[in-house]
């Protein structure tokens, strides 16, 4: 049995004071690195994700348009574009465990994970997807941000894609508690195991 963890938007931009910040982002970060430091061995890829959205042009409709209001749904405020500060991982993050990173996004929405490319070393530019078959693993934990859109969605995209996987509850932070609720019972009802990072 392979494993690996996926930490999903660990960002300045979606942690507090930042252009989409939730609520408990800097909590998951340094909460994450914790618990890293006492269970890096247990994992076989440990794959950072980040938005990285082109500085030019709405992508593909993800950004709103100037002058007009995002809706918060399928059009947000400019947020993780590339080569900003809002776009790179938050200073409480530690990265030294993170085996892959992957970035998404990139001139087009992506929310999942499996949207993104991994970057760096032999795998640069492989799908995520291609990289987690080659490795053989079976099984995915994640934690992240947001928990009601790029968390739901890299989890139910690796169920689809035939993993178990479980979700950390102590290590994910969303928008909103009702609509984080309500993922988090999607992503149960999908099959994932929804779990404190410290149960055994």
């Amino acid at each position: 049995m392979s494993r690996a963890l996926f930490i999903i938007d660990v960002q300045n931009d979606f942690t507090e004071g930042g252009a989409l910040g939730v609520d408990g982002g800097a909590a998951v970060a340094a909460d994450t690195t914790r618990y890293l430091e006492r269970a890096f061995g247990d994992y076989d890829v440990v794959m950072a994700s980040r938005d990285w959205h082109d500085p030019e042009g709405d992508n593909g409709g993800h950004f709103a348009q100037a002058g007009t209001d995002p809706d918060y749904v399928v059009t947000w405020p400019p947020h993780c574009v590339a080569g900003t500060a809002g776009a790179e991982y938050h200073p409480g993050l530690d990265l030294s465990h993170v085996t892959m990173h992957v970035k998404k996004g990139q001139g087009e929405p992506a929310y999942s994970i499996y949207d993104g490319e991994v970057e760096g070393g032999a795998s640069d530019g492989a799908t995520v997807s291609a990289v987690l078959e080659e490795r053989g693993i079976t099984e995915v934990d994640v934690v992240g941000i947001a928990t009601d859109y790029c968390v739901r969605a890299s989890v139910l995209d690796a169920i689809e894609h035939g993993r178990h996987v479980r979700v950390f509850t102590d290590l994910v932070a969303g928008v909103a508690r009702e609509s984080s609720d309500a993922a988090l019972l999607e992503m149960g009802h999908a099959g994932a195991v929804l779990v404190a990072s410290d149960a055994d």
